[in-house]
């Protein structure tokens, strides 16, 4: 008899839409005879705390804390306690009804959050603009909950995380072994009463835990804790993003109180070996690429060569099972390209395995998910769109690859065409010359909206230095064919790159002023250059002229390093300004102020042209002519 398995999305990861791990996995072991349920305790805990029970004891809690933090919050309990389910209803819905309704005077409360709220927005006409403005009023509402609960209740609760600040850059598991031994908190008590109680229904042999971020570990954690107590005779896995990129060095025991098996890259092989183990098929000497606990040590178990099942050959993600009825969809930032993280109900699928560019230096290329590029065909991946689609009713798609190939996204486009099936989608890519206007309107014909990719540090000099095959003059022209046929453009920005001057940080902002006054993109969002072990900079910080400092690993996690950067400038002092006027340019504001509007400090004067962006387009123009 096969055993029956159990796939767990822990708290917190997107709350709009499904993630995407156990929809994969599930399809994949459907198709090799094993029985598999998945439970999103994500969206079942969020919808869970967000209820009028629930808050009511929230309140009951923060007072016998003697916690008084958020006074307004505590002030208008009771029509949060008497108005939360509705919004919450509105929210899953998002019907015109339920709009009017959150929007009558008076019938929200008037918190931190909603007496500030921006009443300047231009909201879309007619019934579009009423539920979007009530989507704004209700996302507010809920988050104000969140800060209370958070202030007063559990420190670690977030809504996109939960203890997140104890699993990054963990090098040692210390205080994740402290807090467990913990009491655990009033939400960590609903979360385990919903594992229980799925558990019990299930009645499964193994447990898997997917683990895509840091905002994941320490509720996974929780929840095996309490697996291990209840039901000693359940195994538990872990695998994803999070064991991928920080736990491949791991040698502190201590986890395997809590977890029998921790597999690293691709969970299809590893997970039919554990499987067969677990059934007594195999000897615990055949599993691959997977961490277990053998005789009081940390062993590292991965007969060669790995059993391969190749991108191509997978079958669909299987995402039936899950609550769609349950997801909400916050609007907390009404940018149009932000709101997509937050908004609608999307399908997530990868259109190739791993980054068929894969030199970047600050990436992870030297791992499986970036390293190893696979693909298929777009008749194969237009079938597994059609099923997505009959399972769940969702035609919107976020295609989640690292950097989606241009080659494959016109087959791809060709074949929905061809097909007449109609979707909605995006996905992240390179600004690559192969997007030019024809494949940007081919795209767009084909159902395709937005577009994100990395521009990081918009300075010809480090793009070279960081391999990332582009300059800013071709990000101009590519992200204005994107522009030009209706197709958002989301940019990530970096900034604090190895030797990065005060002179550069000033240029690569007027780069991007410029790219949003001339509409070339529309959001974009600013980050700090970190160094993490697995990638070239990380492996070679000679090269890149940077001295590593630390964390001195302790046996848990490894990944983000500690560097001083001798030639860069003090890059953290720019934090403020570069976010706040990207704040403003997000929302068409202050693109002609000068730079130094921003700072409180005085800043050098750009080196660029002011109109160095308008050149490069009508240079773009010129050749095409």
């Amino acid at each position: 008899m096969q055993s029956q398995i159990l796939f767990i999305t822990p708290p917190f990861t997107q709350l709009n839409t499904a993630y995407p791990a156990t929809a994969y996995l599930k399809g994949f072991l459907n198709e090799h005879g094993v029985s598999v349920a998945h439970f999103d305790l994500s969206i079942e805990l969020f919808t869970a705390l967000f209820t009028a029970d629930f808050l009511k004891s929230v309140f009951e809690e923060a007072d016998a804390l003697e916690n008084y933090n958020y006074p307004l919050v505590r002030k208008f309990k009771k029509l949060y306690i008497s108005r939360v389910d509705a919004v919450i209803s509105f929210l899953q819905k998002e019907d015109l009804e339920g709009a009017h309704h959150i929007l009558q005077p008076n019938f929200l409360p008037q918190g931190h959050r909603l007496k500030n709220v921006n009443t300047k927005i231009a909201w879309s006409p007619g019934n579009a603009g009423i539920i979007d403005k009530a989507k704004h009023y209700g996302t507010l509402f809920i988050e104000e909950i969140g800060d209370f609960i958070q202030a007063n209740v559990d420190e670690f609760f977030a809504f996109t995380k939960y203890a997140e600040q104890i699993a990054t850059s963990a090098s040692s598991f210390d205080d994740i072994d402290e807090f467990l031994s913990y009491q655990p908190t009033r939400v960590e008590e609903q979360m385990l009463d919903l594992l229980i109680d799925q558990i019990k229904t299930v009645n499964p042999a193994l447990v898997c835990f997917t683990i895509p971020f840091p905002g994941n570990l320490f509720s996974a954690l929780r929840c095996s804790q309490f697996i291990k107590q209840l039901f000693p005779d359940i195994k538990v896995a872990f695998g994803g993003g999070y064991c991928n990129t920080e736990l491949r060095s791991l040698k502190d025991t201590r986890i395997f109180e809590f977890v029998d098996f921790i597999s690293l890259d691709d969970g299809e092989g590893p997970l039919l070996k554990i499987i067969n183990y677990i059934e007594g098929g195999i000897s615990i000497d055949e599993l691959e690429r997977t961490f277990i606990l053998e005789e009081g040590q940390v062993v590292y178990k991965n007969k060669i060569p790995n059993t391969i099942y190749h991108h191509r050959d997978l079958p669909a993600p299987d995402y039936s099972g899950l609550p769609f009825d349950k997801y909400v969809s916050f609007l907390d930032v009404v940018n149009p390209m932000h709101r997509m993280w937050t908004d609608a109900r999307w399908n997530k699928l990868t259109i190739s395995h791993g980054c068929y560019w894969k030199q970047c230096s600050f990436c992870d290329v030297n791992l499986d998910y970036i390293g190893n590029y696979q693909n298929t065909t777009a008749s194969k991946l237009v079938d597994k769109i059609e099923k997505i689609v009959s399972d769940t009713g969702i035609t919107g798609f976020h295609f989640v690859d690292e950097a989606a190939p241009p080659k494959m996204l016109r087959a791809l486009s060709n074949e929905l065409i061809a097909r007449k099936i109609k979707i909605t989608w995006w996905t992240n890519i390179r600004f690559e010359k192969t997007f030019d206007y024809d494949l940007c309107a081919l795209m767009a014909q084909s159902g395709c909206i937005a577009v994100t990719g990395g521009l990081e540090v918009a300075s010809d000099r480090l793009l070279a230095k960081m391999k990332k095959g582009v300059d800013i003059a071709q990000v101009a022209r590519v992200t204005h064919y994107f522009s030009k046929n209706n197709i958002m453009v989301h940019a990530y920005l970096m900034y604090g790159f190895p030797t990065q001057t005060e002179q550069e940080t000033i240029d690569s902002l007027e780069v991007v002023r410029q790219l949003f006054k001339n509409n070339c993109i529309q959001s974009a969002f600013w980050h700090q250059f970190t160094t993490t072990i697995h990638s070239p900079i990380g492996k070679n910080p000679d090269a890149f002229e940077i001295q590593i400092t630390g964390p001195e690993f302790e046996g848990f996690a490894q990944n983000d390093l500690y560097h001083v950067d001798p030639l860069g400038a003090d890059h953290p002092k720019y934090t403020a300004g570069l976010n706040l006027a990207l704040n403003n340019y997000l929302n068409n504001a202050g693109l002609e102020k000068n730079l130094q509007h921003w700072f409180d400090f005085p800043i050098v004067e750009t080196s660029h042209p002011k109109n160095m962006i308008g050149n490069y387009l009508l240079d773009q123009v010129s050749k095409a002519s």
